[in-house]
């Protein structure tokens, strides 16, 4: 199967799917950090929704839609429009993945600012459900997929909002690394969508 990990520079979803004999790609604006740069394609990912795909898994950026960063989004009980429209932006980004010709989809985001309507959800997953004991809530929405199943569910020490965990650390790599898919979520999808 032909699968493109959109959005993607780990390339933790590409790697697992390799693993089980696909033809899969990670794509980004950045280079890969994943190790194979012969199956990374650094580029505008929508320029790649052009081309024929078995499968899209997209990581789109999620900075201005998630409900994390609402709180940027009424400074001093006002609309900051700028914040707003880059939301708006962002949307309009998620949905061209969602709304690719293709039969089988997955996009993954977080929980999302209300005022940005987006559409409904199929499920939520957390990194405990997968082997990490770690408490991320994440969305997923599908297309022709099923929801993913537990594969190891594990106690979780703590929110990775919490002051002192790898999720909250400063630093010119803050925002790529809290974005990296965990391996136990890369090889369910590739076990059970794959």
């Amino acid at each position: 199967m032909k699968v493109l990990a959109a959005c993607e520079e780990s390339q933790r979803v590409c790697i697992a799917f390799r693993g089980r004999g696909h033809e899969a790609y990670s794509c980004d604006i950045l280079p890969c950090s994943g190790g194979h740069p012969e199956w990374h394609i650094q580029c505008d990912a929508l320029e790649l929704l052009k081309m024929h795909w078995d499968m899209i898994i997209a990581f789109p950026p999620c900075t201005y839609l998630s409900n994390a960063g609402a709180k940027h989004l009424f400074k001093g009980g006002k609309l900051n429009e700028e914040r707003y429209l880059k939301g708006l932006e962002a949307k309009r980004f998620f949905l061209e993945f969602l709304n690719a010709d293709c039969a089988r989809i997955a996009v993954e985001n977080p929980i999302s600012s209300r005022i940005y309507e987006m559409p409904p959800y199929t499920q939520e997953i957390q990194p405990w459900q997968f082997g990490h004991p770690v408490q991320k809530k994440t969305r997923l929405w599908l297309k022709g997929l099923k929801p993913l199943e537990p594969t190891k569910i594990v106690d979780y020490k703590c929110s990775c909002h919490e002051a002192g965990t790898w999720f909250m650390k400063g630093g010119k790599e803050r925002q790529k690394n809290r974005s990296k898919t965990f391996e136990g979520i890369a090889k369910a999808m590739a076990e059970q969508w794959g």
